[in-house]
């Protein structure tokens, strides 16, 4: 090919995807913006610290964010030991970068209640709480999931007070494995390897529209349906209806 018409090809596809950039739907840069921001927020959190699931641990929360001259400011560190709620909550304000203070984990958050406790609820908590926002969406194709999506893992059928679950930020997987971010047993903070076959549901959660997240201060100050998630079970057929969740056949 001579000089000239590899220069023409070059300008052609430039052009062409110049076009398409322009015809794309706006929240498709949107929604791969914030997974890389997720990816990002991943990379700056610290390794280890243990994991520890009491209440004397979530208590170390409020410590680690605060807003500064209407800046989230993030320092994960300050939570150590953690847990997996808490590990990925703390991911989603520093990729939300927000100086809204409803964000913030208060001392002794009660499963349910605000935003923070919306998110840690038993069940589909971080799902639900996306789907109240309208800020994206909720599903459980292994073939839709992207690098950065957050990920709710049941191990056992159960769900709500007997469930035996994990919240993570997914990172991709094989046949055999899965592979995520989150805080894990023993070691806290890091990523992590399961087998496919040892995941009995997931639901993995997409956010399209992070500016939904600025509407966090006019939900109600409780969700009675999260709270329950501490004690009762639940059928996966209600969760699915709750939490919007799509069907394999509907598209992202």
């Amino acid at each position: 090919m001579s000089m000239r018409l590899r220069w023409s090809f070059r300008l052609m596809l430039g052009l062409l995807l110049m076009a398409w950039q322009a015809c794309a739907p706006a929240n498709s840069a949107q929604e791969g913006d914030f997974n890389a921001r997720v990816l990002a927020a991943v990379k700056s959190m610290p390794t280890g610290g243990g994991y520890d699931g009491s209440d004397a641990t979530k208590n170390l929360l409020p410590k680690a964010c605060k807003v500064v001259d209407g800046q989230l400011r993030v320092d994960a560190g300050v939570a150590r030991p953690s847990f997996c709620s808490g590990a990925t909550y703390l991911v989603l304000l520093e990729a939300l970068d927000t100086g809204s203070e409803a964000l913030l984990p208060v001392r002794d958050h009660k499963d349910g209640h605000g935003v923070f406790g919306r998110w840690n609820a038993n069940g589909p908590g971080a799902a639900k709480l996306v789907a109240d926002l309208g800020a994206g969406v909720n599903f459980t194709s292994w073939q839709k999931a992207r690098p950065g999506d957050f990920m709710k893992i049941w191990w056992t059928e159960a769900i709500g007070g007997r469930e035996r679950g994990h919240l993570v930020v997914y990172l991709g997987h094989d046949a055999r494995e899965l592979r995520f971010w989150s805080s894990n047993l023993p070691g806290g903070y890091g990523m992590k390897s399961v087998p496919i076959e040892d995941c009995r549901r997931v639901l993995f959660t997409r956010i399209t529209r992070p500016q939904a997240f600025s509407r966090a201060s006019t939900l109600p100050a409780r969700d009675p349906w999260l709270e329950r998630m501490l004690k009762d079970d639940f059928a996966w057929n209600e969760v699915a209806e709750k939490c919007r969740v799509q069907s394999a056949a509907q598209g992202l």
